[in-house]
């Protein structure tokens, strides 16, 4: 069964956003392609678990890779002098919000 994938909108309303659990779904997949993750699958890696440090446990080469690997699917563009890049690559939550919010989203 899959996730419903909910969020609050301006009037604190909780709605369902099929788009949002596709692209999270998308994200999940090009990590472990791009980062050629072998013993993790999509639906192993939780939405808000953290990808960095003790959470899937990526590094900065890593953030490199997957900045290149969004940018060739998605569009969005990450640069080395934006302080927010840590708040983007947070988590699965946060790489699909930045993605939406940048009209990337596919």
């Amino acid at each position: 069964m899959q996730d419903l994938v909910l969020y609050l909108d301006i009037e604190k309303r909780y709605v369902y956003n099929p788009l949002m659990t596709d692209l999270k779904q998308q994200i999940k997949e090009l990590i472990i392609s791009a980062l050629e993750i072998e013993d993790i699958k999509p639906e192993n890696i939780a939405d808000s678990a953290p990808l960095f440090g003790e959470g899937l446990g990526l590094d900065s080469i890593d953030a490199l890779e997957l900045g290149i690997a969004l940018k060739k699917k998605f569009g969005v563009k990450f640069s080395s002098e934006n302080a927010d890049n840590r708040k983007h690559f947070a988590s699965i939550d946060a790489l699909a919000a930045y993605i939406e919010a940048s009209g990337a989203a596919v």
